[in-house]
């Protein structure tokens, strides 16, 4: 477990004190003090004007459709587009000079202001946006809002201002002392018939047995929207969405809401390791460039799950992912994250096909020390604004100084998931009868682990 220190001066003290934690890391000191430097060199890239990391990490207050001031605005970051329309049943589909958006200033961000009476609460609506040579429909990247058609299957982004926002009723828990125990748990599957269960299911049925149960925290898959439900919502659509397929916003909130009333956490799958390919319900090609968010090439292609890779170098891509994770914090209050595909996130080649048998895996020019900054910045930040908060790792890979505290030289995780043993249980359960079980392999899975770095 992570326990928070008080951050030393410089990043050689820190790179001392990984070093005297596990003295086969003595080699690699060039590299830790390396990565180390680029974290604080890419902080101080991302916040200039004054700004902290809670500052730069509130880009959900400023992008995307809000209701503020007495009207609508919406924004959007699309460098590559020549023209971008809001369209909806208030415009007939089409796109309307009324609604279109205007860039301002140079970093190819759009906006439109539009009067309170020219949007109406679940109003549904789409972005027409024209690049070079093309055009499409699109739906807002910060957008807070998609629905499903039942019938159809197709989404659409929906204007969302209930009438009365939601009225929280209980704080959050304290952090817990070790152990902490996590319960996992699907909204959609976690009822016996054979549905998509729902927030407010999940609230009455499921809760109060995860409670019953002794655990101290539920760690909740599939939060945000995603198109293809047998993803078990790891290709995200939408970051800033909790899917509609198991309600509201505000049903959402009333299952985070009544989970704190029982004395447990929630905590959230993050997953800022890739993206759905799709592009009018996704981010992939936002305004016509396949680099918007993602990497060009083969890079920006993963080719085991089909889908995107994020540019952890791009400032924008940080402060887009950033915000996220200050946002499901700040309209959710969720209390932690379990960032999901760590290890795809820390290798070029995504850690396939590889055993991790040696430090020099950890340290050749496969490691994407991007992905290792971002990473660390934001623990720094989700510790920033709540020093209760919890982050969790799902790696396979044991990489040195995961769940190290920032002040030890670490990225600022609090634990690591390791999906060797959950990996070797269900290899086991399938295809293994019980009585030929090797008890040194399980012991070997139970155990093949780092001690403290």
């Amino acid at each position: 477990m992570n326990n928070i220190s008080t951050e030393p001066e410089t990043p050689e003290q820190r790179v001392e004190r990984l070093v005297e934690r596990d003295p086969l890391l003595e080699p690699h000191r060039p590299v830790l003090l390396r990565r180390l430097r680029k974290v604080e060199a890419t902080r101080d890239r991302i916040t200039t004007g004054g700004l902290d990391l809670p500052g730069l990490a509130s880009g959900h207050e400023y992008f995307g459709l809000r209701f503020q001031d007495g009207r609508w605005v919406l924004r959007e970051w699309a460098p590559g587009a020549l023209s971008i329309h809001l369209k909806g049943p208030f415009s007939d589909w089409q796109p309307s000079p009324r609604y279109a958006l205007s860039r301002i200033g140079s970093e190819g961000v759009w906006e439109l202001e539009l009067p309170e009476a020219m949007l109406a609460h679940g109003d549904p609506y789409r972005l027409e946006v024209r690049w070079p040579g093309g055009g499409g429909d699109r739906f807002p990247a910060w957008t807070r809002r998609v629905l499903r058609d039942e019938k159809t299957g197709s989404f659409n982004a929906q204007v969302w201002r209930p009438a009365e926002p939601y009225a929280w009723r209980h704080g959050r828990p304290r952090r817990p002392p070790d152990p902490l125990l996590v319960y996992e748990a699907h909204v959609g599957m976690a009822h016996a018939e054979p549905k998509v269960g729902t927030y407010e299911e999940f609230r009455t049925d499921v809760l109060p047995r995860i409670r019953d149960a002794g655990y101290g925290a539920v760690q909740i898959m599939a939060l945000a929207e995603h198109p293809y439900y047998a993803s078990f919502g790891y290709q995200v659509s939408s970051y800033f969405a909790c899917s509609s397929r198991f309600g509201t916003p505000e049903e959402l909130k009333a299952l985070v809401d009544e989970a704190h009333g029982m004395g447990l956490r929630v905590f959230m799958d993050l997953v800022h390791s890739h993206a759905v390919r799709n592009e009018v319900e996704g981010i992939s090609r936002q305004d016509g460039t396949p680099s918007l968010y993602f990497h060009d090439g083969p890079r920006g292609e993963h080719p085991a799950w089909d889908s995107r890779c994020f540019d952890y170098a791009k400032p924008q891509v940080l402060h887009f992912l950033l915000s996220n994770c200050r946002f499901w914090m700040d309209e959710f209050r969720v209390d932690g994250f379990r960032f999901d595909g760590v290890t795809s996130m820390l290798y070029l080649d995504h850690g396939l096909r590889r055993v991790f048998t040696s430090y020099d895996d950890y340290f050749g020019d496969q490691v994407d020390e991007d992905a290792l900054a971002y990473l660390t910045l934001a623990n720094e930040l989700i510790h920033e604004i709540s020093a209760d908060a919890v982050t969790i790792a799902e790696d396979v890979s044991g990489f040195p100084g995961l769940a190290l505290p920032l002040a030890e030289g670490g990225a600022g995780f609090d634990y690591r998931f390791a999906m060797g043993g959950a990996d070797t249980w269900i290899e086991l359960t399938k295809d293994v009868p019980d009585e030929s079980w090797s008890l040194g392999e399980l012991w070997y899975e139970l155990t093949n682990r780092r001690p403290h770095v």
